[in-house]
């Protein structure tokens, strides 16, 4: 499927403190550490997990 359209994720705010909800989005979304860049695919499972926790995240076209 190389036509599906890709997302690149970057955690800009620490999950110390956060709900634990969100937490599990990022566990969900492969996230492990600050400033490390993950590419998803932008299927609306994974949009909705991004949303949730937009305000940790630097969102790009990948």
């Amino acid at each position: 499927m190389a036509t599906d359209k890709q997302v690149k994720l970057t955690l800009i705010r620490s999950l110390n403190g956060r709900l634990k909800s969100h937490k599990a989005c990022a566990s969900g979304l492969g996230i492990r550490r600050m400033h490390h860049s993950i590419t998803v695919i932008d299927t609306p499972e994974n949009r909705g997990m991004i949303n949730k926790i937009s305000y940790m995240l630097k969102i790009e076209d990948a």
